[in-house]
Protein backbone atom coordinates (compact mmCIF):
# COMPACT_ATOMS: atom_id res chain seq x y z
CA UNK A 1 0.00 0.00 0.00
CA UNK A 2 1.33 3.43 -0.97
CA UNK A 3 2.14 5.79 1.92
CA UNK A 4 0.85 9.38 1.69
CA UNK A 5 3.60 11.82 0.76
CA UNK A 6 3.72 13.70 4.03
CA UNK A 7 6.59 16.06 4.80
CA UNK A 8 8.15 15.16 8.18
CA UNK A 9 7.42 18.63 9.58
CA UNK A 10 3.67 18.40 8.80
CA UNK A 11 1.33 17.55 11.69
CA UNK A 12 -1.53 15.17 10.87
CA UNK A 13 -4.17 14.40 13.51
CA UNK A 14 -4.64 10.64 14.02
CA UNK A 15 -8.33 10.92 13.17
CA UNK A 16 -7.67 12.54 9.78
CA UNK A 17 -8.24 10.27 6.76
CA UNK A 18 -5.90 10.89 3.83
CA UNK A 19 -5.85 8.85 0.64
CA UNK A 20 -2.52 7.18 0.00
CA UNK A 21 -1.85 9.52 -2.95
CA UNK A 22 -2.33 12.76 -0.99
CA UNK A 23 0.67 15.07 -0.65
CA UNK A 24 1.17 17.40 2.33
CA UNK A 25 3.97 19.96 2.34
CA UNK A 26 6.19 21.24 5.15
CA UNK A 27 4.71 22.76 8.31
CA UNK A 28 1.12 22.12 7.30
CA UNK A 29 -1.46 21.15 9.92
CA UNK A 30 -4.28 18.70 9.20
CA UNK A 31 -6.69 18.64 12.14
CA UNK A 32 -9.18 16.09 13.43
CA UNK A 33 -12.12 14.89 11.34
CA UNK A 34 -10.58 15.89 8.03
CA UNK A 35 -10.95 13.63 4.98
CA UNK A 36 -8.86 14.24 1.85
CA UNK A 37 -9.38 12.14 -1.28
CA UNK A 38 -7.02 10.92 -3.99
CA UNK A 39 -4.65 13.16 -5.88
CA UNK A 40 -5.07 16.26 -3.73
CA UNK A 41 -1.89 18.23 -3.03
CA UNK A 42 -1.59 20.40 0.07
CA UNK A 43 1.37 22.79 -0.04
CA UNK A 44 3.41 23.96 2.93
CA UNK A 45 2.06 26.13 5.77
CA UNK A 46 -1.58 25.18 5.15
CA UNK A 47 -4.04 24.63 8.01
CA UNK A 48 -7.09 22.43 7.46
CA UNK A 49 -9.45 21.91 10.39
CA UNK A 50 -12.48 19.68 10.58
CA UNK A 51 -15.02 18.49 10.14
CA UNK A 52 -13.95 18.97 6.52
CA UNK A 53 -14.26 16.77 3.44
CA UNK A 54 -11.96 17.52 0.50
CA UNK A 55 -12.36 15.64 -2.78
CA UNK A 56 -10.00 14.51 -5.52
CA UNK A 57 -7.22 16.30 -7.39
CA UNK A 58 -7.41 19.62 -5.60
CA UNK A 59 -4.38 21.92 -5.52
CA UNK A 60 -4.19 23.84 -2.24
CA UNK A 61 -1.44 26.44 -2.13
CA UNK A 62 0.59 27.66 0.83
CA UNK A 63 -0.78 29.68 3.75
CA UNK A 64 -4.44 28.85 3.16
CA UNK A 65 -6.75 28.21 6.14
CA UNK A 66 -9.63 25.85 5.38
CA UNK A 67 -12.38 24.53 7.64
CA UNK A 68 -11.86 27.00 10.48
CA UNK A 69 -14.78 27.96 12.75
CA UNK A 70 -17.21 30.51 11.28
CA UNK A 71 -16.82 34.21 12.02
CA UNK A 72 -20.29 34.32 13.54
CA UNK A 73 -21.01 35.27 17.15
CA UNK A 74 -23.86 32.75 17.23
CA UNK A 75 -21.45 29.87 16.69
CA UNK A 76 -21.11 27.79 19.87
CA UNK A 77 -18.80 25.01 18.77
CA UNK A 78 -21.30 22.87 16.87
CA UNK A 79 -19.80 20.21 14.53
CA UNK A 80 -20.52 21.94 11.23
CA UNK A 81 -18.84 21.10 7.93
CA UNK A 82 -16.71 22.38 5.05
CA UNK A 83 -17.11 20.34 1.87
CA UNK A 84 -14.87 20.84 -1.17
CA UNK A 85 -15.38 18.84 -4.38
CA UNK A 86 -12.87 17.80 -7.04
CA UNK A 87 -10.32 19.52 -9.31
CA UNK A 88 -10.30 22.88 -7.55
CA UNK A 89 -7.35 25.25 -7.50
CA UNK A 90 -7.12 27.16 -4.21
CA UNK A 91 -4.34 29.73 -4.22
CA UNK A 92 -2.36 31.40 -1.44
CA UNK A 93 -3.92 32.81 1.75
CA UNK A 94 -7.49 31.67 1.06
CA UNK A 95 -9.85 31.31 4.04
CA UNK A 96 -12.91 29.04 3.85
CA UNK A 97 -15.03 28.73 7.03
CA UNK A 98 -17.37 25.93 8.08
CA UNK A 99 -21.16 26.37 8.23
CA UNK A 100 -23.49 27.22 11.10
CA UNK A 101 -26.48 25.36 12.50
CA UNK A 102 -28.62 28.45 11.89
CA UNK A 103 -28.43 27.67 8.15
CA UNK A 104 -27.32 24.61 6.16
CA UNK A 105 -24.54 23.66 8.56
CA UNK A 106 -22.24 23.26 5.56
CA UNK A 107 -20.07 25.54 3.48
CA UNK A 108 -19.85 23.85 0.08
CA UNK A 109 -17.51 24.34 -2.86
CA UNK A 110 -18.22 22.30 -6.00
CA UNK A 111 -15.87 21.12 -8.74
CA UNK A 112 -13.38 22.68 -11.19
CA UNK A 113 -13.28 26.08 -9.51
CA UNK A 114 -10.33 28.48 -9.88
CA UNK A 115 -9.97 30.44 -6.64
CA UNK A 116 -7.16 32.96 -6.54
CA UNK A 117 -5.16 34.41 -3.65
CA UNK A 118 -6.71 35.97 -0.54
CA UNK A 119 -10.27 34.86 -1.32
CA UNK A 120 -12.59 34.59 1.69
CA UNK A 121 -15.61 32.26 1.61
CA UNK A 122 -17.64 32.66 4.79
CA UNK A 123 -19.94 30.25 6.60
CA UNK A 124 -22.85 28.56 4.81
CA UNK A 125 -21.84 29.73 1.35
CA UNK A 126 -22.48 27.41 -1.58
CA UNK A 127 -20.29 27.61 -4.69
CA UNK A 128 -21.17 25.75 -7.87
CA UNK A 129 -18.82 24.46 -10.56
CA UNK A 130 -16.38 26.12 -12.99
CA UNK A 131 -16.38 29.46 -11.17
CA UNK A 132 -13.46 31.91 -11.05
CA UNK A 133 -12.79 34.08 -8.00
CA UNK A 134 -10.10 36.68 -8.69
CA UNK A 135 -7.72 37.92 -6.00
CA UNK A 136 -9.24 39.32 -2.79
CA UNK A 137 -12.86 38.66 -3.70
CA UNK A 138 -14.86 37.93 -0.56
CA UNK A 139 -18.21 36.39 0.29
CA UNK A 140 -20.11 37.16 3.46
CA UNK A 141 -22.16 34.37 5.02
CA UNK A 142 -24.98 32.48 3.29
CA UNK A 143 -24.00 33.51 -0.27
CA UNK A 144 -24.73 31.26 -3.26
CA UNK A 145 -22.58 31.49 -6.39
CA UNK A 146 -23.84 29.49 -9.36
CA UNK A 147 -21.92 27.71 -12.14
CA UNK A 148 -19.49 29.61 -14.39
CA UNK A 149 -19.76 32.87 -12.45
CA UNK A 150 -16.64 35.06 -12.43
CA UNK A 151 -15.92 37.50 -9.61
CA UNK A 152 -13.45 40.24 -10.47
CA UNK A 153 -10.69 41.16 -8.06
CA UNK A 154 -11.79 42.79 -4.78
CA UNK A 155 -15.46 41.98 -5.43
CA UNK A 156 -17.41 41.97 -2.15
CA UNK A 157 -20.71 40.09 -1.82
CA UNK A 158 -23.17 40.93 0.99
CA UNK A 159 -24.65 38.14 3.08
CA UNK A 160 -27.55 36.07 1.67
CA UNK A 161 -26.97 37.26 -1.92
CA UNK A 162 -27.21 34.94 -4.91
CA UNK A 163 -24.94 35.25 -7.94
CA UNK A 164 -26.39 33.65 -11.06
CA UNK A 165 -24.69 31.40 -13.60
CA UNK A 166 -22.42 33.05 -16.21
CA UNK A 167 -22.32 36.34 -14.28
CA UNK A 168 -19.15 38.44 -14.35
CA UNK A 169 -18.36 41.30 -11.96
CA UNK A 170 -15.87 44.09 -12.56
CA UNK A 171 -12.94 44.72 -10.25
CA UNK A 172 -13.95 46.38 -7.00
CA UNK A 173 -17.67 45.65 -7.31
CA UNK A 174 -19.71 45.71 -4.11
CA UNK A 175 -22.87 43.60 -4.35
CA UNK A 176 -25.85 44.08 -2.04
CA UNK A 177 -28.54 42.31 -4.08
CA UNK A 178 -28.87 39.22 -6.25
CA UNK A 179 -27.32 39.24 -9.73
CA UNK A 180 -29.38 37.31 -12.32
CA UNK A 181 -27.67 34.89 -14.74
CA UNK A 182 -25.72 36.20 -17.74
CA UNK A 183 -25.28 39.73 -16.33
CA UNK A 184 -22.17 41.89 -16.28
CA UNK A 185 -22.19 43.89 -13.03
CA UNK A 186 -19.97 46.73 -11.85
CA UNK A 187 -19.84 49.49 -9.27
CA UNK A 188 -20.53 50.33 -5.64
CA UNK A 189 -23.19 49.32 -5.27
CA UNK A 190 -23.16 47.02 -8.29
CA UNK A 191 -25.39 47.83 -11.27
CA UNK A 192 -26.12 45.84 -14.45
CA UNK A 193 -24.06 46.69 -17.54
CA UNK A 194 -25.35 44.34 -20.23
CA UNK A 195 -24.74 40.62 -20.56
CA UNK A 196 -21.52 38.61 -20.37
CA UNK A 197 -21.51 38.02 -24.12
CA UNK A 198 -17.81 37.17 -24.42
CA UNK A 199 -18.06 34.57 -21.66
CA UNK A 200 -21.07 33.00 -23.34
CA UNK A 201 -19.21 32.78 -26.66
CA UNK A 202 -16.31 31.02 -24.96
CA UNK A 203 -18.70 28.48 -23.45
CA UNK A 204 -20.23 27.59 -26.79
CA UNK A 205 -23.46 29.58 -26.77
CA UNK A 206 -24.65 30.18 -30.32
CA UNK A 207 -24.91 33.67 -31.79
CA UNK A 208 -28.69 33.32 -31.85
CA UNK A 209 -28.85 32.25 -28.20
CA UNK A 210 -26.74 35.24 -27.19
CA UNK A 211 -29.00 37.53 -29.20
CA UNK A 212 -32.05 36.14 -27.42
CA UNK A 213 -30.37 36.53 -24.01
CA UNK A 214 -29.74 40.19 -24.94
CA UNK A 215 -33.46 40.51 -25.69
CA UNK A 216 -34.23 39.04 -22.29
CA UNK A 217 -31.86 41.55 -20.68
CA UNK A 218 -33.67 44.42 -22.38
CA UNK A 219 -36.99 43.03 -21.15
CA UNK A 220 -35.70 42.93 -17.60
CA UNK A 221 -33.81 46.22 -17.58
CA UNK A 222 -34.79 48.49 -20.46
CA UNK A 223 -38.57 48.37 -20.80
CA UNK A 224 -39.50 50.09 -17.53
CA UNK A 225 -41.48 47.01 -16.49
CA UNK A 226 -42.05 45.88 -12.93
CA UNK A 227 -40.27 42.69 -11.98
CA UNK A 228 -43.50 40.72 -12.16
CA UNK A 229 -44.28 42.13 -15.60
CA UNK A 230 -40.76 41.24 -16.74
CA UNK A 231 -41.12 37.68 -15.47
CA UNK A 232 -44.40 37.28 -17.34
CA UNK A 233 -42.91 38.52 -20.60
CA UNK A 234 -39.79 36.37 -20.17
CA UNK A 235 -41.95 33.28 -19.62
CA UNK A 236 -43.39 33.72 -23.13
CA UNK A 237 -39.87 33.42 -24.58
CA UNK A 238 -39.13 30.05 -22.96
CA UNK A 239 -40.54 27.84 -25.72
CA UNK A 240 -38.18 29.28 -28.33
CA UNK A 241 -35.19 30.06 -26.09
CA UNK A 242 -34.56 27.38 -23.43
CA UNK A 243 -31.61 29.38 -22.06
CA UNK A 244 -34.10 31.93 -20.71
CA UNK A 245 -35.23 29.27 -18.24
CA UNK A 246 -32.02 29.82 -16.27
CA UNK A 247 -33.03 33.46 -15.87
CA UNK A 248 -36.69 32.89 -14.99
CA UNK A 249 -35.84 30.15 -12.50
CA UNK A 250 -33.37 32.48 -10.79
CA UNK A 251 -35.87 35.32 -10.56
CA UNK A 252 -38.28 32.94 -8.82
CA UNK A 253 -35.75 32.03 -6.11
CA UNK A 254 -34.33 35.51 -5.56
CA UNK A 255 -34.92 36.68 -1.99
CA UNK A 256 -32.93 39.93 -1.71
CA UNK A 257 -34.20 41.46 -4.94
CA UNK A 258 -32.05 41.85 -8.04
CA UNK A 259 -29.56 44.58 -8.89
CA UNK A 260 -31.16 47.45 -10.83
Amino acid sequence: MQTPKIHPTAIIDPSAELDSSVEVGPYSLIGPNVKIDAGTRVAGHVTINGPSIIGKNNQIFQFSSLGEVPQDKKYKGEPTLLEIGDNNTIREFCTFNRGTVQDKGTTKIGNNNWIMAYVHIAHDCEIGNHTIFANNSSLAGHVDVHDYAILGGFTLIHQFCKIGSHVITAVGSVVFKDIPPYITAAGYDAKPHGINAEGLKRRGFSADSILQIKRAYKTLYRKSLTLEESKLELSTMLAEVPEIGLLTDFLNISTRGIIR
